[in-house]
């Protein structure tokens, strides 16, 4: 089976393409050539840990038209993760004590359905030298390294920072950053205890 046909495996992949096209271009008209230059750096970043991780073997595209050069896969890294980028470098928050409870939402969101893609489907697989430790070392990395590019390219102005007082205790930013973490914690934990039975 390959990924192109009427699958499953396609319709996560072009849904990913779609939705981060749309996120991508309503983000982008606030400020086209910075959101656009951000986007752009994040995308070749991405393609090309992408094609490091797939050369050296830390985890391949198993279901593509062409394993060599799965261009609907390219084509989902080119769009996704920029896409999450300006998502995150628009809305994280001025202060870094509440960019880390944020960002730990984003990666945790991220981490999951890339879990969920390599053990539920067949778009992308793990090798015995990678791990989910690695990716979720990974999804840090390149998200705070492009939140800090991200405020060297996009003035303040252009950015809608989520208000620190949504992080308070009881409030509805707290409410949702904590149910993310703790609801992928157990789950991923579950989940893993469930594999090592």
């Amino acid at each position: 089976m390959t990924i192109f046909g009427w699958n499953l495996e396609t319709a996560i992949v072009i849904g990913s393409i779609l939705t981060a096209v749309i996120v991508s271009l309503w983000i982008m008209r606030t400020s086209w050539r910075r959101y656009g230059m951000l986007f752009g750096l994040a995308s070749l970043v991405a393609m090309f840990l992408c094609g490091v991780f797939v050369y050296f073997g830390f985890y391949l595209f198993p279901n593509a038209i062409r394993p060599q050069f799965p261009i609907f896969h390219v084509l989902a890294v080119i769009f996704s993760f920029p896409s999450l980028v300006l998502l995150s470098v628009r809305y994280s928050p001025t202060d870094w004590k509440w960019k880390v409870p944020f960002y730990w939402a984003v990666v945790h969101l991220g981490i999951s359905f890339e879990i969920l893609l390599s053990n539920k489907t067949d778009i992308l697989m793990y090798s015995k030298y990678w791990d989910t430790w690695d990716s979720y070392t990974w999804w840090w990395l390149y998200l705070l390294f492009f939140e800090w590019v991200g405020g060297k390219i996009v003035p303040i102005e252009a950015r809608k920072p989520i208000a620190a007082d949504l992080f308070q205790y009881g409030r509805p930013v707290w409410i949702a950053v904590h149910f993310i973490l703790i609801s992928t914690i157990f789950l991923a934990g579950m989940y893993v205890g469930m594999k090592l039975k």
